[in-house]
């Protein structure tokens, strides 16, 4: 078991990267979600944005 972790070690390493950066992802959308931010409309300028009639509630 140890020869295949010591073997396998950075197929391991990246495959945890990628959780976290997946984790910390779908967390900072709920924050948004439950700040009452659009989590698709991040352009600053909804006056122009061609989706500011579906991101936010009127």
């Amino acid at each position: 078991m140890l020869q295949w972790i010591t073997g396998n070690i950075w197929t391991i390493i990246i495959c945890a990267a990628l959780i976290a950066i997946v984790t910390a992802i779908v967390i900072s959308m709920v924050k948004k979600k439950k700040q009452g931010k659009s989590v698709i409309c991040n352009c600053g300028n909804c006056k122009s944005c061609p989706m500011s009639g579906s991101c936010h509630n009127k």
